[in-house]
């Protein structure tokens, strides 16, 4: 069943969380939103980072996002109790372009993310 839009709001409101522990360079906003045990999965300048998403918190407290830094949300679906929502980011660390998957739970009555997954834009790779 298709979650109403009120829902919708609710998920673009956790996944902001996200965006602006980026945009900050500070991991408490994105630590309200991820689980303890949630995972990462990507290719950072070719590298691959998997497992804990502590190594998103490092990154995120050790980058500066820096001015030109964008991003947009989409929240791609919502049912009653999963939603994905892609964020697309433009220039994080003044360089660097990603596409993120979060997998959000509601959990207790909350939106809580349980996983990321992106990809490094090939054209921004460093190595």
């Amino acid at each position: 069943m298709r979650a109403n839009i009120e829902e919708y709001k609710a998920v673009e409101a956790a996944a902001l969380k996200f965006v602006k522990s980026v945009a900050e360079g500070r991991s408490a906003y994105a630590r309200e939103l991820f689980i303890d045990e949630a995972v990462l999965f990507g290719y950072l300048d070719g590298r691959l980072e998997h497992g804990s998403i502590e190594q998103f918190y490092h990154n995120v407290d050790t980058v500066a996002a820096g001015p030109d830094f964008k991003a947009r949300i989409d929240v791609l679906d919502v049912e009653e109790t999963l939603a994905v929502v892609r964020v697309l980011e433009e220039k994080w660390g003044g360089r660097i372009d990603f596409t993120d998957y979060l997998l959000l739970m509601k959990i207790d009555g909350q939106w809580r993310c349980v996983a990321k997954a992106y990809n490094q834009n090939s054209d921004t790779i460093r190595k």
